[in-house]
């Protein structure tokens, strides 16, 4: 991809978020970053590390966005990952390096899905003579020999007459295939059986670190099988191509790539790291916390993490990470953490304004959403202007009486002021509906009016 500049990458990430433009300023200047190592000099190359980012900010007002934009508009390989899941190894829970083996697995998979649609036509040209095959006549027995004759007679070849003849009905067959007329027909496809005995190991330690993969030892010990189906002729066909372009990728290649990928322009976005914070003194489950921060230290640092696909460097991966820290601060992660994410970003909170904007700007706001989806029923839904207005003020005075969630209220309040015109949308009379302010009134003030009501529906 073309490499872009990071106002470039700000305008890009307009599109989809509101506000927080220095959030989006840092990980621009981050992925830029990474364009303008690969140009500076090999032997320099290496020192270069990758600043870590922290974004700090109540739920809600996109965090998880921003990254998950970025790693789509550079197509980079990209993986979220709770740290909450995370425990220290001999508590319950998955070890931290898991998530580079995740990442690796995602982009193995991509790859191996990018190249197969690469070779598609090709692998469907290859199904179509296997389908030709499977519905020609199969040929009948080679004609016995004379009584009586020379045992040399039986070496010498017959040119059946009809070997012209059986090209013209392939190629028939093939005009048929093109054109549909063979839709109905079924045939019987014999495709590799790839299922395997169920083998569960039991471990907080992954199997990928004893340089076992499972599948393929236990896939050598059993006998191939084969598994007949008996299927129509476009479902064959489709059998038949996905058979053919998994023979044609060069898994090899797309390995070593993947893992050059991951380790070049991987983004590991960590969530939720506030809940890894212990509070206080050290006891019970802080302990476990404390744990996992150390644990994480490593492959934040550069490590080098055993896949099963080979050994991947962390170094040059950049890690994103974001919490809330309502109760805790960026200062109480433990000091060498702390060092490996030097870019800390605070997100605001989001207001009345933000959330007019929100539900009326981005390339996927709310309003365009429910619109669209009350359009597949025949109904127009048009929202007028101070409706909006009233919505965002509704929001806004929600999130200060109860939990602050953000954006996300937005769809709360949404669901419920539409709720009996989506449910009522396939039989509905009237196929237009304007949404004023007196409708998001009738629809959401009483239940906004009652604290009490307000905390357990809104």
């Amino acid at each position: 991809m073309r490499p872009l500049k990071p106002a470039e990458i700000v305008a890009e990430l307009d599109k989809y978020i509101v506000g927080q433009h220095r959030a989006k300023r840092a990980v621009a200047v981050a992925l830029r970053n990474r364009w303008r190592r690969q140009q500076v000099p090999p032997e320099l190359r290496n020192e270069i590390a990758p600043k870590n980012i922290i974004l700090i900010g109540p739920t809600g007002v996109g965090k998880t966005e921003i990254a998950r934009r970025l790693a789509m508009l550079t197509a980079s390989p990209f993986y979220k990952v709770e740290a909450s899941k995370f425990t220290e190894v001999g508590y319950v829970g998955r070890d931290v390096e898991s998530m580079v083996r995740d990442l690796l697995e995602i982009t193995v998979t991509l790859g191996k899905a990018r190249e197969q649609e690469a070779v598609r036509d090709k692998a469907r040209q290859m199904a179509e003579e296997r389908m030709l095959d499977l519905l020609l006549p199969k040929a009948g027995p080679a004609p016995a020999a004379r009584p009586g004759g020379e045992p040399g007679d039986s070496a010498l070849e017959v040119v059946p007459a009809g070997a012209a003849e059986a090209l013209s009905t392939r190629e028939k067959l093939r005009g048929l295939l093109r054109q549909g007329k063979l839709d109905g027909r079924y045939v019987d496809v014999e495709t590799p059986d790839r299922n395997l005995p169920m083998v569960e190991v039991f471990s907080n330690v992954g199997m990928e670190e004893l340089g076992i993969n499972f599948k393929d030892m236990l896939g050598g010990l059993f006998p191939k099988g084969v598994k007949r189906r008996r299927l129509k002729v476009p479902e064959a066909m489709d059998v038949l191509a996905q058979e053919e372009a998994q023979g044609l990728v060069d898994v090899d290649r797309i390995v070593k790539q993947a893992i050059e990928r991951v380790e070049q322009a991987g983004i590991i976005f960590i969530d939720e790291i506030d809940k890894i914070v212990a509070k206080g003194a050290s006891h019970g489950p802080d302990v476990s916390r404390e744990g996992v921060q150390r644990d994480l230290l490593p492959v934040v640092e550069g490590c080098t993490v055993t896949t099963k696909y080979g050994p991947v460097k962390t170094d040059h991966i950049l890690f994103i990470a974001s919490g809330a820290f309502h109760t805790v601060k960026p200062s109480d992660l433990i000091p060498e953490l702390q060092g490996r994410f030097p870019i800390r970003v605070e997100l605001a909170a989001l207001g009345r304004d933000e959330f007019v904007r929100i539900l009326t700007e981005p390339k996927n706001a709310l309003l365009i959403q429910y619109a669209a989806l009350l359009r597949t029923e025949g109904v127009e839904v048009e929202f007028a202007e101070a409706a909006v207005a009233e919505l965002a003020r509704l929001a806004e005075e929600v999130n200060a009486r109860t939990e602050n969630i953000g954006a996300r209220r937005l769809h709360t309040l949404m669901e419920r002021l539409l709720e009996e015109v989506l449910f009522d949308a396939p039989d509905a009379a009237e196929k237009r509906l304007i949404v004023d302010p007196a409708y998001v009134q009738a629809r959401l003030q009483g239940i906004i009016g009652n604290e009490d009501l307000s905390r357990y529906i809104l």
